[in-house]
């Protein structure tokens, strides 16, 4: 899949990736699926981020995350970086989850499932562009499809829009001190869904 100038995880390699890592990387998200086959929700971002996804193959997830909250095997690491990735937006979305007891009611997806970066510089990230969000709802909507969560929750305004064709919930996105509101909206959602 190739997705507007993104950089597609699943199929491409950097100088700093491991040898193997992009089939490191989808057997990741086949693991992370697998043991949530059971989800009721689907929590959707905007895109994959330097430090999460395009090292983990997972949305909101670090290498960090794969190795110390869930212990490592199956899941591997894909960078050849001597300490794992740690990213800030998964560490809230993550600790969160793991504080309600839900990390496995959900499944984190981005609306571009790969990674906007600005040109030269792989270690940053980029607002996707129009014709990249237009490109990966189809990816969003297929896993909707399948899942069928019993709620819907757009994380960020980016996915929001992207998928207001759906009944779905929004909350803030926790970057840009966005934390505070982030936790607040995800902790009611879940609340509101334990509630029928």
């Amino acid at each position: 899949m190739t997705i507007g100038a993104s950089f597609n995880q699943f199929r491409d390699a950097g100088p700093d990736d491991v040898p193997g890592a992009p089939a490191i990387r989808l057997a990741n998200l086949w693991y992370y699926l697998e043991q949530r086959r059971d989800a009721d929700i689907v929590a959707v971002g905007e895109a994959a981020g330097y430090q999460g996804m395009r090292w983990s193959g997972i949305a909101f997830t670090s290498e960090f995350d794969l190795l110390e909250r869930w212990g490592g095997a199956p899941y591997r690491r894909s960078s050849r970086r001597d300490r794992p990735w740690k990213e800030p937006s998964g560490t809230i979305v993550h600790g969160l989850l793991e504080q309600l007891g839900a990390e496995r009611r959900v499944i984190l997806w981005n609306v571009v499932p790969t990674h906007p970066h600005d040109d030269g510089r792989e270690r940053s990230n980029r607002h996707p562009t129009q014709a990249e969000i237009r490109e990966g709802i189809p990816y969003a909507e297929r896993l909707i499809a399948i899942v069928q969560p019993q709620r819907l929750i757009a994380i960020g305004r980016v996915a929001e829009r992207a998928l207001a064709d759906h009944k779905l919930h929004s909350v803030r996105h926790p970057a840009q001190s966005g934390a505070t509101a982030f936790r607040v909206g995800m902790r009611a959602e879940l609340e509101a869904l334990d509630q029928f």
